[in-house]
């Protein structure tokens, strides 16, 4: 065009000074247009380029800098040690009648030293200080271990001997895109996470929680559509790994290096504490969600026809059931890391405040969730007009166990279905979950229930214990269908596995879950095991006299086959608070270990007879002495100031189970947390005969160290969760809870 236009200019300026000069006028017209569109239309015939770089600036690296040494979870920013001349690469676009354009595009491969070796892990990494997406870049971090070997890019590049750099962590990064930095190698900062404390080290198996997330344990990346156009992850809130899960499980596995299983735990919702009319279900946070790729489906159920759980100040009050799909690739991920894992079904309380259910304690309404551990007979055992040795008590577990049969189930292509009693029962969760095990590839272990106390207590009209029968059923159906080299049990409350007391003056004493125990079909005893082990407070105590403070190690070490619960017992929380030790003792039959929950050794190593009436019974029960290990299906201690005191409570606003443990005043305390389950690991580390036999049945341990799960690691990664509280309502629960 330009060419033109100048052509025509030309020749009508020359035209003033004759036909001759009209004609030189209208060339070099032509020739200044036609300058004019090369350098503009940049046609065809010629081509173009972009611009093209000569040289590459690169981070610092200063001869003779200081090699830091690194204690826990710091942000380094590392030294420049190797790198390559930039790679370049250049591409051409346009044609067929357009012009064409070159552009080159640069990519770079180096190192950056980051500290001392060994380190545990690095992870999340900042660019000029943004957040740096890793999960799409190939990078390798060198540990800096004394027998480390040199990276494999750099051995190819020298084309020689190169330097493993032994002793210095570092990470390599190759083929890094510069296009984002100005085509330079950014300023890059690291975490880097170094672990100096014992029980990193110790531990063999872990929880996974939050139970209550609908595409947490996915390793599929899932967006939802918030509007037209625009979409938010579901489950992905880290840029150094392709979703929350594998993040989480990348920092467990960096972080615990002798770590063998992983309890995924799985949670449906009961909806009222009265066990006749409970019914347990999978729910959703939302009705109206969509996503992608993964869809919500559990037990056949859609999101639009699934339960809702209940709302706190507008926000849902749990994260909805794990999808199907999302358990699958879970357990998929936990064992192509070569770890086991058990399976764990949870039963969480979706109770709202204001419920206005009658309470089975006799309370005007029934408490805002609750522990699941409340649900029993109506009215419960102990309170005025109870059904508890009845008839109808037993008609009231039935209904809260339900019908539904293996049979019902069927899988095929990774999906569970069901076509059995439309009833949404205990039987059915538990049976679902097997199924959906079966459908994941298989698991290692799995539980068929935990802490039902408030169910196992119960008895019918014949003085037996009919939920403990109907563990004993959903135990059997359940080895049916995951197969004989699965490790069947259930996870028992702390105050429940050894037996029952009843306090009705009856002077009954009961192994009612010895049934379960010597069942064929469970290969464990399981203890979720909060036992407490100090009873430390302010001012002049007891304790005080043995200890100079609650973490003290010998006096924790002391408490874990000693102290309440083994030695003496409160009789109520008056004696409590004036430390009214009253000990335990069996003068009648010399068995004091009957009485004693955290006498784990007694109990094993004897013969168990039952006591109606306070008789003993002549002929035992079935348990055979030493004849199954016992597991800690979880062991926690909150972090919180003498969390030791009670480790079995939370901070949760929402429900009414929230509390600080006796004496606290609610200030966290890592110390707390990490000497208590120290303290209980070590203990059971011991090879000693009288701490830890061997069975004369299997010829194992009593408690296998493998068989401890620490209580509890989230599959929302850390900072993220707890900090992102938008995201994750649960969040300020951390700070003094179990994590």
């Amino acid at each position: 065009m330009a060419t033109l236009l100048l052509a025509a200019a030309g020749g009508a300026l020359g035209g003033v000074f004759g036909g001759a000069a009209a004609a030189v006028g209208q060339a070099l017209g032509g020739l200044a247009g036609y300058l004019v569109d090369k350098a503009l239309i940049r046609s065809t015939m010629v081509g173009a380029s972009g611009s093209r770089l000569t040289d590459l600036d690169v981070m610092s690296s200063t001869e003779g800098e200081d090699i830091p040494r690194v204690y826990g979870r710091v942000r380094l920013s590392g030294q420049m040690i190797w790198a390559t001349r930039h790679e370049e690469s250049v591409s051409t676009s346009g044609g067929k009648g357009g012009p064409k354009v070159k552009s080159w595009r640069y990519h770079a491969n180096f190192a950056v030293a980051l500290c001392e070796g060994p380190i545990h892990r690095v992870g999340r990494i900042w660019a000029d200080g943004v957040l740096l997406d890793t999960a799409s870049l190939t990078l390798r971090v060198h540990t800096g271990g004394e027998e480390q070997e040199p990276d494999a890019l750099i051995l190819a590049r020298q084309g020689g001997p190169a330097p493993a750099y032994r002793g210095i962590a570092y990470v390599v990064f190759e083929h890094f895109p510069l296009e984002d930095w100005g085509n330079r190698i950014p300023q890059l900062s690291f975490e880097v996470i170094r672990v100096v404390d014992r029980l990193e080290g110790m531990v063999r198996g872990v929880t996974m929680i939050p139970g209550g997330t609908e595409f947490g344990y996915a390793t599929t990346a899932v967006t939802r559509v918030v509007s037209p156009g625009v979409t938010e992850s579901e489950n992905r809130h880290v840029r150094h790994a392709a979703t929350d899960f594998v993040a989480a499980l990348d920092e467990l596995c960096d972080l615990c290096p002798n770590l063998t299983r992983v309890a995924l735990v799985v949670s449906w919702f009961g909806d009222d504490l009265r066990a006749g009319v409970c019914r347990v279900e999978p729910a959703v946070e939302q009705a109206v969600k969509t996503t992608k790729p993964l869809v919500w489906s559990v037990a056949g159920v859609t999101r639009a026809t699934a339960r809702l759980v209940s709302t706190v100040d507008g926000h849902p009050a749990y994260g909805g059931t794990p999808a199907d799909a999302a358990v699958i690739e879970a357990i998929a991920e936990i064992r192509a890391r070569g770890l086991e894992v058990m399976l764990y079904p949870f039963l969480s309380m979706d109770i709202p405040a204001g419920n206005g259910r009658p309470d089975p304690e006799g309370a005007a309404e029934q408490p805002a969730h609750p522990w699941r551990g409340r649900i029993t007979c109506h009215p419960a055992p102990g309170r005025p007009g109870t059904v508890d040795r009845s008839a109808a008590a037993a008609a009231q577990i039935a209904a809260f166990v339900g019908t539904a049969a293996p049979g019902d189930f069927h899988v095929a292509g990774g999906v569970v279905t069901y076509t059995g009693p439309a009833e949404w029962s205990f039987r059915r969760m538990i049976l679902h979950c097997a199924h959906l095990a079966v459908a994941a590839g298989g698991v290692d272990a799995f539980l068929v229930g935990s802490e039902l106390v408030g169910l196992t207590r119960v008895r019918d009209d014949t003085g037996g214990y009919p939920f403990v029968d109907a563990l004993v059923a959903l135990a059997a159906e359940a080895r049916a269908v995951l197969g004989p080299a699965v490790k069947l049990s259930y996870g028992a409350d702390w105050t429940e596995w050894n037996g029952h007391q009843p306090a009705d003056g009856s002077g009954d004493v009961a192994f009612h879950l010895d049934p379960l125990w010597a069942s064929a079909h469970v290969d464990f005893v399981g203890i979720d095991a909060y036992f407490p082990l100090t009873d430390w407070r302010r001012g002049d105590h007891l304790d005080g006299a043995e200890a100079d403070l609650a973490t003290d190690r010998a006096h924790l070490a002391a408490r874990i086959a000693g102290g309440e619960a083994f030695d003496w017992y409160y009789a109520d929380e008056a004696g409590r608070r004036a430390q009214t030790r009253l000990p335990i003792t069996d003068g009648a039959h010399g068995e004091p270990w009957v009485f004693r929950p955290k006498d784990l050794v007694g109990w094993w190593s004897n013969a168990h007879h039952d006591r109606p009436g306070g008789v003993r019974a002549p002929t035992p029960t079935a348990w055979v002495p030493g004849m199954k290990p016992i597991w800690l299906t979880e062991l926690g201690c909150p972090a919180v100031d003498l969390g030791a005191n009670q480790p079995n409570v939370f901070p949760d606003p929402k429900s009414s189970e929230s509390r600080r443990p006796w004496f606290s005043i609610g200030t966290r305390d890592d110390l707390a947390q990490r000497r208590t389950l120290e303290a209980v690991i070590d203990h059971w580390s011991a090879t000693s005969a009288e701490v830890n036999p061997v069975s004369p049945v299997y010829g194992g341990r009593m408690l296998p160290l493998d068989g401890i799960h620490l209580w509890t690691w989230d599959a929302r990664p850390f900072p993220a969760f707890p900090t992102e509280t938008a995201v994750w309502a649960d969040g300020g629960a951390w700070s003094t809870g179990h994590w």
